[in-house]
């Protein structure tokens, strides 16, 4: 279930440090339990510089953390649920330490080939994992994203945080930017929610067998 979509650099100055208050504060009233999670408040906090913009999109999955995680934090293989994507190779590092380079290639029809990507952070304790854009052939200068996952132990369903800073294109307004990144955004956590929960409905299946 799609829980929101929030842009709170909209009402401020470009150069502000932004730490998307709405979305935290949504996410803290619709889980009470997870009030004290600092995570969030911490990770998803994005210096907007001139002529950029930024926005988060919120994904609850009824899935262990573990399991989502598990695909989340795989940065050599996005495409496993990214669906834009339609190959991906580590060209520096092992996929797995922070400093690693990927390339991924674009399916056709989007404004875009490829992308040269860095991992900036992979926390598998806290569930964050972090990644900037460094080249390729495209649109989104500067593009830097962060997803966070958070367990709800009364629900016992994960809400995905991810956020994300980018340049705007030249010709375009940070308005036309948001929608067409929010959609990437939102179709991948969504697939990601119908891949971990298909894959948790399994493992409850095997347990039984």
């Amino acid at each position: 279930m799609l829980i929101a979509v929030h842009r709170p650099c909209s009402a401020v100055t470009d150069g502000d440090s932004v730490q998307v208050p709405t979305m935290i504060t949504s996410f803290q009233k619709r889980f009470p339990s997870l009030s004290r999670d600092t995570t969030a408040a911490r990770f998803h906090t994005h210096e907007v510089g001139p002529n950029q913009c930024c926005s988060a999109v919120i994904q609850e999955i009824s899935a262990p953390i573990s399991t989502v995680w598990s695909v989340v934090r795989r940065f050599d293989n996005p495409q496993a649920y990214k669906h834009f994507l339609k190959s991906c190779s580590v060209i520096d590092g092992d996929g797995g330490n922070v400093g690693s380079l990927r390339q991924v290639h674009v399916v056709s029809g989007l404004p875009a080939a490829s992308s040269t990507e860095r991992l900036d952070i992979l926390d598998d304790e806290r569930h964050v994992i972090t990644f900037s854009v460094v080249g390729g052939d495209h649109r989104l200068s500067n593009y830097r994203s962060v997803t966070t996952l958070h367990s709800s132990p009364i629900s016992g369903t994960v809400v995905v945080v991810e956020s994300y800073v980018v340049d705007v294109p030249p010709g375009n307004t940070k308005e036309e930017t948001c929608d067409f990144v929010d959609v990437i955004v939102r179709c991948n956590l969504q697939s990601l929610a119908k891949i971990a929960e298909s894959s948790a409905v399994e493992g409850k299946k095997k347990t039984f067998m």
